[in-house]
């Protein structure tokens, strides 16, 4: 087999201490910025104490940049996540920075004493997959997908190694439909200082699982979904694709380990690594075709909390789609008493993403991230 290649890592720090991981050659360096301040003296957490969950407050969200209608040199509206802009001012082939804009910040600031007020403590990354403005994860270049998928491995790693973050979750808001402003090929990631609420609800119900029959639920669903193949698209090394028996939203398909243990991205070897990206890329593949290219859509990568054995890793993708021209609202029944109603049969929506062609291709091997210093 041969050697696994090396993708480097820089880590430079813009003028108002937000960090930028440059993967792979650096080819410039922030010396030239101007001085900035970040403002997160407004954002916070506030209890509600009738659902007994946190809401994150944070209203710079609401200056974040959109695509300028002003013309770059190149003829096309100036895009801040491209090479040159405000985040990575030269040529890069993948970054993550600290989000300009965050929900959560490793040093928040103080709050009052008033119990149901909480600092927003945490981290907000943003992913670049590549330097070409256009694309998405159906278009990436092989070395493009392998590199994303070490740069997650890489990232998620170090903000769960920190003791203070007690869930971490890289997605991807794709399209105007679910709030995305920027086209430019990128996902998140966000660290939380608490377990969000569906998540905590997912591991009480392993736990409740466990208790009563002495099982894993993970791999008990994992089995079910082999036993219907009607909602089936797609199995491979370490992986099951399929529509959920229950799915919430029409087009909703997991991307979901097989292998007891394998509950973070951390946890796979090389071979369940490459096919992880092949069925990834073969989703949104999938999705463009039935759904139209410039289609909307939601991906998470839902790794396991602390104390969760019975958590398999998945990669769960929401595009907010009821049918190619009409858009899924999570509107008043779903919103207020999260009672979803789906519009769709679970299996015909299966049958139609698996009769999909998808041309083959070959990824390649997920590169090891290895830190380079800077200057």
């Amino acid at each position: 087999m041969p050697p696994q290649p090396v993708l480097a890592r820089h880590e430079l720090v813009h003028r108002d201490g937000r960090r930028l991981f440059v993967y792979g050659p650096l080819r410039g360096d922030l010396g030239a910025e101007p001085p900035g301040r970040l403002d997160t003296s407004r954002i916070h957490q506030r209890y509600d104490a009738l659902t007994d969950t946190w809401i994150a407050v944070s209203p710079s969200r609401n200056t974040r940049p959109a695509e300028s209608a002003a013309e770059s040199a190149t003829g096309r509206a100036a895009c801040p996540l491209c090479p040159g802009g405000p985040e990575v001012p030269f040529a890069y082939d993948a970054a993550v920075f600290e989000n300009h804009f965050p929900t959560f910040v490793a040093d928040p600031p103080p709050v009052t004493a008033d119990p149901l007020i909480a600092p927003s403590l945490g981290r907000c990354e943003v992913v670049l997959y590549t330097g070409r403005h256009e694309g998405s994860l159906a278009t990436l270049r092989p070395d493009e997908l392998a590199g994303v998928m070490a740069i997650w491995v890489d990232r998620t790693a170090e903000l769960w190694s920190d003791p203070r973050h007690a869930f971490v979750m890289a997605f991807e808001n794709r399209g105007a439909a679910v709030g995305a402003t920027l086209a430019h090929p990128h996902g998140q990631i966000y660290a939380f200082d608490r377990v969000p609420p569906l998540i905590a609800q997912r591991v009480a119900a392993l736990d409740r699982h466990r208790h009563d029959t002495g099982r894993c639920l993970t791999c008990d669903v994992i089995a079910r979904d082999l036993s219907q193949p009607d909602r089936v698209i797609e199995q491979c090394e370490g992986f099951v694709v399929a529509v959920p028996f229950a799915p919430r939203w029409p087009y909703e398909v997991h991307i979901r380990s097989r292998r007891h243990g394998a509950g973070r991205l951390s946890d796979l070897d090389e071979k369940e690594l490459i096919a992880l990206s092949a069925a990834l890329r073969a989703m949104a593949e999938r999705y463009q075709r039935v759904l139209g290219s410039g289609s909307s859509s939601m991906m998470m990568m839902l790794e396991a909390p602390a104390e969760a054995p019975d958590w398999h890793l998945s990669f769960e993708l929401l595009p907010p789609n009821r049918s190619r021209h009409a858009t899924k609202i999570r509107a008043s029944v779903e919103t207020a008493a999260g009672t979803f109603i789906n519009d769709t049969i679970p299996e015909e929506i299966a049958g139609e993403l698996r009769a999909t062609d998808v041309p083959p291709r070959s990824e390649l091997p997920i590169p090891r991230v290895e830190r380079r210093p800077v200057g």
